[in-house]
């Protein structure tokens, strides 16, 4: 190839490279009362490192990195017919097994029965679409897999269409009053704007009545973990049920959506986002390619010379 022209394919090759991509578009997760995807991922604190999370994590193979990203496509309210039981709490997909490990000590929220909630869902786009929150059953045994019969029929909450403030939609909601001892909080938010449906697992214990209800339980002893170092707690104005989640809404890394066209998890399908976006303004890497462009008419003036 003549010394010109690979000059030139050279500087569209740098130009193509520097070029930003467009910005990674993150989704969300329950973090208040904290979700097993939150509270073990990297943002998680303290609770990350509880015996639970580091099971979850050992489980998963993989640390959970994409906490905002637990989302299958096409389910289209057909929650219980395509999520199995014992692996609600990942949505089916392999990337999230390790939320499904039947354990009583996983990070929880300490709740009163008959108060009233406000979740903080985080997240940074918005989307139109439908929460439904269902607390497990009396009776429900956390050492066993969590299935759809330890759930209602119906949720005790459902909200459509929430507005996003402060990075975080804010569903409030009465609990129901006959709960003692653990449960599972489980979240499902059915995009109406995308053809994804979100799951959660939220662990929360119900104090006994007349003891005082509302904190955060790391999986151990009682205790409320410091934020992490970096970014300030997203706190809940006016919650009266729960406290406020050491857990910034900030985008995290992607893994692909699955879609589920008649099986759970069966196939993948991409999700809205390429990937995180690079520094380079478009100013400067059109600036490289007229610097190389003019070396390439360098050289052919002095092959012609």
């Amino acid at each position: 190839m003549p010394a010109h022209r690979t000059v030139a394919a050279a500087a569209v090759a740098v130009a193509a490279t520097l070029l930003p991509a467009t910005p990674a578009l993150a989704h969300g997760a329950p973090t208040d009362p904290v979700s097993r995807v939150v509270a073990c991922s990297p943002e998680g604190g303290e609770r990350a490192r509880t015996a639970a999370c580091r099971a979850a994590i050992a489980a998963n193979g993989a640390p959970f990195t994409a906490w905002d990203n637990l989302r299958v496509a096409d389910v289209n309210g057909r929650d219980r017919q395509l999520i199995p039981d014992g692996r609600l709490c990942s949505g089916g997909l392999p990337a999230y097994r390790g939320l499904d490990l039947a354990r009583s000590d996983w990070p929880s929220t300490r709740l009163t029965p008959g108060a009233t909630l406000t979740m903080t869902y985080s997240s940074t786009i918005p989307h139109a679409g439908t929460f439904r929150l269902f607390l497990t059953m009396p009776g429900y045994d956390p050492t066993k897999p969590l299935t759809w019969s330890d759930l209602p029929v119906k949720p005790f909450a459902e909200v459509t269409d929430p507005p996003l403030r402060n990075g975080a939609y804010r569903i409030s909601a009465r609990l129901p009053a006959d709960r003692s001892g653990r449960h599972v909080l489980f979240t499902i938010w059915q995009n109406s704007s995308t053809t994804d449906t979100y799951y959660s697992c939220s662990d929360v214990v119900f104090a006994a009545s007349g003891a005082s209800g509302a904190g955060t339980d790391k999986g151990g002893p009682s205790g409320t973990p410091a934020p992490p170092p970096s970014a300030p707690a997203t706190t809940v104005p006016g919650a009266s049920a729960t406290t406020a989640s050491s857990v910034p809404a900030t985008p995290a890394s992607s893994v692909p959506a699955t879609t589920v066209p008649g099986t759970p998890a069966a196939a993948t399908a991409p999700r809205e986002d390429h990937g995180p976006s690079v520094t380079l303004p478009v100013a400067g890497a059109a600036a490289v390619a007229l610097l190389l462009g003019g070396a390439a008419l360098a050289v052919l003036r002095r092959r012609r010379g």
